[in-house]
């Protein structure tokens, strides 16, 4: 494979859709799980058939899952992913709602000490939101490290944060990298480039410490982000290439996502419901 990735000139739909299966059944190190039904909204409360039957379908396809939040049901799911072999980066989610965040980080601490967490990630993109100040958010990662020492902990933020942030990166166990070419408003055939270089940037700020990426995709529908362009080729070009290159390389890489998620447009516009591997409807896409 090149730098840029395939030569994928002369590939017609269905040469893609062959590659893409092939490349799915390989298996991926790492899945972002996507647990809300259509109708449900981030929040609402997940019960055990949903969260079962969309582990079910990921299964044979994935070694690790990331979650998000360790409340309203979420903290079913690095449960149930245990009984399917699956490993697990959990995530609490924090906020600007205090109360919320301590049930979120006494949730992951709870699931940790009994055994569901193989990686913690204590918030997700919070800085890059703005929700709490640094010093806030330190404190609930020496907070989580002080009650699970044992655990590899981590913070969930845009790659350029750890350069920017060195008192974060410095009290990570591991740096934990979301990398979006999409989202820079990169063309699709210089993605894989870039998110090289987005890695890159995070190695060197992490200084030793291992580096995973904890999301990357790219949306099959929806409006372009600049010179970024939603389509199902494209979808299907950034997984295979992201795909082979983090297995040539070496590199842990989580992709996001699984299932598409309707309630995620009010944010990301209309191209945020349309990241995952398998539509709305459970159904995969390609």
């Amino acid at each position: 494979m090149s730098l840029a990735g395939l030569d994928f000139a002369s590939k017609s739909n269905k040469d893609l859709q062959s590659i893409f299966n092939t490349v799915l059944n390989n298996g991926m190190h790492g899945l972002c799980f996507s647990p809300y039904e259509e109708g449900q909204t981030a929040g609402d409360p997940l019960n055990e058939a949903q969260i079962r039957r969309r582990m079910q379908i990921i299964k044979p396809f994935t070694k690790w899952i990331r979650t998000f939040s360790c409340t309203d049901g979420n903290e079913l799911i690095p449960k149930i992913a245990k009984e399917y072999g699956i490993k697990t980066l959990v995530g609490a989610w924090l906020g600007d709602d205090l109360k919320i965040n301590n049930l979120e980080i006494e949730g992951l601490i709870k699931l940790a000490k009994e055994g569901y967490v193989d990686i913690a990630a204590v918030g997700n993109e919070v800085m890059y939101r703005g929700d709490l100040t640094e010093e806030e958010l330190l404190k609930y990662m020496q907070h989580v490290k002080h009650a699970i020492p044992n655990t590899p902990m981590g913070y969930v933020d845009a790659y350029y944060e750890f350069t920017d942030r060195p008192k974060i990166t410095e009290a990570c166990d591991v740096i934990l990298a979301n990398c979006y070419p999409f989202w820079e408003g990169c063309p699709l055939e210089y993605s894989l480039i870039y998110m090289k270089e987005m890695l890159n940037q995070a190695v060197t700020a992490a200084n030793g410490k291992k580096v995973i990426i904890t999301e990357t995709g790219w949306p099959n529908f929806g409006s372009n982000f600049e010179d970024s362009v939603p389509s199902n080729d494209n979808a299907m070009k950034y997984f295979i290439n992201a795909q082979n290159w983090s297995k040539d390389a070496n590199i842990d890489m989580f992709y996001f996502s699984s299932f598409d998620e309707s309630w995620k447009v009010g944010t990301e516009g209309d191209v945020g419901a349309y990241w995952g591997i398998w539509d709305k409807n459970e159904v995969l896409k390609f």
